[in-house]
């Protein structure tokens, strides 16, 4: 079940929400929880039993760690823990990967191959994964307290609005609302208005956008050219971005519904002028949670250029690893961590001097044919693209030019994608702000123009959001391999 599916939204989310507020603050964490499994198993089944391991698992981590009558945590509980977890997510998410690799190797030596039947991968699990160990991990440096009660626990870990897709909620960011937590009127409105919100990035232009991404990516190489080429790269880099997004808009407005308040998880990241800065603005929550759990534990900068530059290789690789079991997602991380290696080492001060739309069209590229090798089946396909979009191969007419794949519904959705990518939220917020200063004898006219304004846009995207679901439209959920 995800959140863009007519089944969450019209039956699942309200029978919930009712359960919810009329079960009162005694037992609202039984029924979320509750609700969490059921929205988990809906999909998974009996792999909800990996979810549930990881919960009693980390949960005896988390109370053995402190040792009765020691001051000192217990650091083989810790490392027990933290085997036990990225175990269970190597089996589950490495397995087969790892076996054809070998396979591959045994076949060229003439040795006999290893069988292994496909394993299935249970969604989110890098998602739960990472939120157990950052656990288990801060109560060992005595950040948090260990939780003692197993249902707030079971719910951290198991909580269905960032369950599947993030964001990856460190403990302590909800540790007291999940002992006791207010919903609001303001909240909730404002949660379900941020929900709606992501919904339509989701379903108005992730779709769509990715409906023409997999259209291009699915051509043969000798039937792309250098503008099919770059479309479909282009759309591919704005589909990523409004599905994970609009995810994480959902997961924070359903929080909100529900008492959570989650971190945010993106900040505009395609206005970054550097690599570095694209960093501090895509999945934060992912990035923050390498560079405290990973980067800085090996050292981060502290060592010189080199150490520096190997440990960001090594967070990078690892990164890429983390998105998938595929070279690509390994060359991906990788292709990151060069280019940080390199901005800071290397060209940093030189960026920094550009001329400032130069630093974002220098960043923007890189960033899409990043994507490209995100998106691509094999390596061979990201470099024949690369190839396309670079203007290196001398190509005839392309069976499929760009007028015919171009029209005008299209061109529309890109124009909006563009503007979506820049932070015009904010600036409706302080102008928002601005207007509920002012003071104005017989009431704020322009208060209240502002909020039909808001009305208005936010009816108007829900309408066009489930009349495209009610059609059956182009609907994917891109995070399910994570």
């Amino acid at each position: 079940m995800v959140f863009s599916s007519i089944t969450f939204l019209f039956f699942f989310l309200p029978l919930t929400l009712l359960i919810y507020v009329i079960a009162g603050r005694k037992f609202r964490n039984i029924i979320l929880l509750f609700a969490s499994l059921l929205f988990y198993s809906w999909g998974e089944g009996i792999y909800l039993l990996v979810m549930l391991v990881s919960i009693l698992l980390n949960y005896l981590c988390g109370i053995s760690i402190i040792r009765k009558g020691s001051d000192s945590p217990s650091r083989f509980v810790l490392a027990s823990g933290i085997v036990a977890n990225i175990g269970i997510l190597a089996f589950f998410k490495y397995a087969n990967f790892i076996v054809d690799n070998l396979n591959s190797l045994f076949d060229a030596l003439s040795l006999p191959v290893v069988l292994l039947d496909p394993v299935h991968l249970p969604i989110g699990i890098s998602f739960f994964t990472f939120q157990a160990v950052s656990y288990i991990v801060d109560v060992y440096r005595k950040n948090v307290e260990p939780q003692q009660n197993l249902i707030r626990l079971s719910l951290y870990i198991s909580l269905f609005p960032q369950l599947i897709a993030g964001p990856i909620v460190r403990y302590h960011h909800i540790a007291r609302e999940l002992a006791e937590r207010t919903i609001t009127t303001g909240d909730f409105a404002a949660g379900a208005q941020r929900f709606l919100y992501g919904l339509s990035k989701k379903v108005l232009l992730a779709n769509p956008m990715g409906a023409m991404a997999d259209q291009v990516f699915s051509l043969p190489g000798n039937e792309l050219s250098f503008s099919v080429a770059w479309l479909g790269a282009i759309c591919y880099t704005f589909q990523i971005f409004f599905d994970f997004s609009g995810y994480s808009d959902m997961a924070i407005g359903l929080g909100r519904m529900v008492g959570f308040h989650f971190p945010e998880n993106f900040n505009y990241p395609y206005i970054s002028r550097s690599i570095r800065e694209f960093w501090r603005r895509w999945h934060i929550s992912l990035s923050s949670w390498f560079r405290d759990y990973l980067y800085i534990p090996m050292g981060g900068n502290r060592h010189g250029n080199t150490r520096t530059s190997v440990n960001l290789l090594t967070v990078f690789f690892l990164c890429g690893l983390w998105h998938g079991a595929s070279w690509t997602f390994v060359l991906w991380g990788l292709y990151h961590g060069l280019f940080l290696t390199v901005e800071r080492t290397v060209i940093g001060n030189l960026l920094q001097k550009l001329w400032s739309p130069l630093q974002h069209l220098i960043t923007i590229v890189l960033i899409i044919f990043g994507w490209v090798i995100f998106r691509s089946e094999s390596p061979a396909q990201a470099m024949n693209f690369f190839a396309m979009m670079s203007g290196l191969v001398d190509k005839q007419i392309s069976a499929y030019p760009i007028a015919v794949l171009l029209d005008y519904k299209i061109i529309f959705e890109l124009f909006m994608a563009m503007l979506m990518s820049v932070p015009l939220f904010p600036l409706f917020v302080r102008i928002r702000d601005s207007l509920t200063q002012k003071t104005v004898p017989g009431g704020n006219a322009g208060l209240a123009g502002f909020y039909l304004v808001q009305f208005t846009l936010t009816v108007t995207l829900t309408y066009f959001t489930v009349i495209s679901l009610a059609a059956g439209a182009y609907n994917p959920f891109i995070y399910f391999r994570f």
